[in-house]
């Protein structure tokens, strides 16, 4: 399969979009894009998997490469493995979710799901990049269009709350571009040129001092965009004020970029650096996912508690990496789809939720469930999954983090382990309180009684959702075999540098 694809679709159905004449128009160009960027991670997941039942045993597959700029030795270099396949099906899912969610948005309708294309084009190009100045023009581009998201279509506090995102994620890709260059300056291509090709760099020895200064800026960099604490006060502003789609693919999507960018980058091409900070991933890590929970735990404004729960959730994935262990990074990356999948389901439910009542207030709602049962359903089976649920993606993403963190035995892991267990129990007391409060009991206001429950769109992206929270929850091995031999080449490469 051309990657290209993933990255030219979105491009022409945005540049479709901004010659559609009308509202109706613009939504089924979106739509349908939307569509084929599914169709096409699909395909690619098809392919992938009979490539590797075939006997190829290449790391990277569907290669290609073309030189961009060759004084710098910049290439467009794009390839895929396993774990880049299921951030790229996350995107898919997300982004047609997204688009259905917005089905009714009137205001500035052309532009509005222009940025929403330019974001998922993004994404694509950030997830297939192998080479690390390629990856950060395309981490580069999501961030102005989340501004004007927020700054145009949001809701309360909206220019601050967007400035503050851009200005938070500008600082993070500063962080990253210092630590790109650290690793550009430091590597070479076999040819006395200075490379930012991935696969070249991972065969190279970076010295301990160069991983010792940078492996902190670029793991930093790229946390800021995975609202690592004490850097994720962007995160709950930022959600609260966007538009619906835009939460869910801010959550959904972008902060998955932070992540994966913390793996694949930080951790894999700087695996000595990893080693001597893991420590101190592993603590922040641990304080995110309790002061997450416990912050979470005080919210009475339904998107600040799927915001500050976001941030206790990226802990998990934040804390799998640095265990460095196969189980806990293969768990780490399953937490980023499960997350992603569950936290815009969830934001797609509280977007529903407003859409009728007008308001997010959890001691204003009350009794939905009678009148607009399907959203309430919704509503309750993102937060059943968020609070590890089993049979839902949650539950196996998170335990298969424990179970990888168990492994190391040493006392500040496992008792890092033991707490970040713990939170579980607060994610249960704000997830019923705040799903029982909100659609069960007795109806508060009587106009709730009228209230229409979902129309096509909603349900369509709803089940869309559900289907994969489902599908991985009830069958995660299909997640665990496409992700688990790359979590294993990136243990070995660790492994074998560090002389572990």
């Amino acid at each position: 399969m051309n990657l290209s694809l993933l990255i030219l679709v979105p491009l022409l159905t945005a540049l479709v979009i901004l010659t559609c004449k009308n509202m109706y128009s613009v939504r089924w160009v979106a739509f349908i894009g939307s569509i084929v960027q599914l169709g096409l991670g699909g395909v690619l997941l098809f392919q992938y998997n009979a490539a590797r039942a075939a006997g190829n045993t290449a790391q990277m597959l569907f290669e290609s490469r073309a030189s961009w700029y060759q004084a710098l030795n910049i290439e467009y270099y794009v390839g895929v493995d396993g774990i880049s396949i299921a951030m790229i099906l996350l995107t898919a899912f997300v982004v047609t979710a997204g688009v259905l969610i917005s089905w009714k948005m009137d205001v500035l309708t052309k532009e509005f799901f222009f940025l929403i294309m330019l974001l998922s084009l993004g994404a694509y190009g950030f997830f297939i990049s192998l080479d690390l100045f390629t990856m950060f023009f395309f981490l580069e581009i999501a961030v102005i269009p989340k501004f004007l998201l927020i700054a145009i279509w949001g809701s309360g506090k909206k220019e601050y709350s967007a400035m503050k995102l851009a200005l938070m994620l500008m600082g993070g890709s500063a962080l990253v571009l210092i630590g790109i260059l650290g690793i550009y300056f430091n590597t070479n291509d076999g040819s006395g040129h200075h490379t930012f090709d991935i696969l070249k760099i991972s065969h190279q020895h970076i010295p301990i001092g160069i991983q010792t200064y940078f492996f902190p800026i670029l793991f930093t960099g790229f946390g800021v965009f995975t609202a690592m604490f004490p850097f994720h006060t962007w995160a709950p502003d930022g959600h609260s004020s966007a538009p619906t789609a835009a939460s869910m693919f801010l959550a959904g999507i972008s902060m998955k970029l932070g992540g994966y960018g913390c793996l694949r980058v930080a951790t894999y091409l700087m695996p000595e650096g990893a080693h001597q900070y893991s420590w101190a991933i592993i603590l922040v890590a641990t304080i995110a996912i309790i002061y997450g929970a416990f912050a979470t735990l005080m919210q009475k404004d339904l998107k600040y508690i799927n915001a500050y729960s976001s941030v206790s959730h990226c802990g998990f994935v934040l804390l799998g990496i640095g265990m460095l262990t196969k189980t806990a990074i293969t768990g780490a990356v399953m937490q980023m789809v499960s997350h992603g999948l569950m936290t815009a389901l969830f934001f797609g439910a509280i977007g529903m939720l407003y859409e009728r009542t007008h308001t997010r207030q959890v001691k204003q709602l009350g009794g939905l469930l009678k009148s607009i049962p399907f959203i309430g359903v919704v509503f309750m089976i993102a937060g059943l999954c968020s609070l590890g649920l089993p049979g839902l993606s949650g539950f196996v993403a998170e335990m298969t983090v424990f179970m990888g963190a168990w492994q190391v035995q040493e006392f500040w892991h496992r008792l890092a382990t033991i707490l970040a267990c713990a939170s579980i129990v607060v994610t249960a007391v704000y997830i019923l309180r705040a799903a029982g409060a909100s659609v069960m009991g007795p109806i508060k206001d009587e106009h709730f009684r009228a209230l229409k429950d979902a129309n096509w769109n909603e349900r369509l992206a709803s089940v869309l959702l559900l289907f994969a929270i489902v599908a991985i929850g009830m069958a995660p091995f299909w997640l665990t075999k496409l992700v688990g031999p790359d979590s294993q080449i990136i243990m070995d490469h660790l492994s074998n540098v560090v002389g572990h």
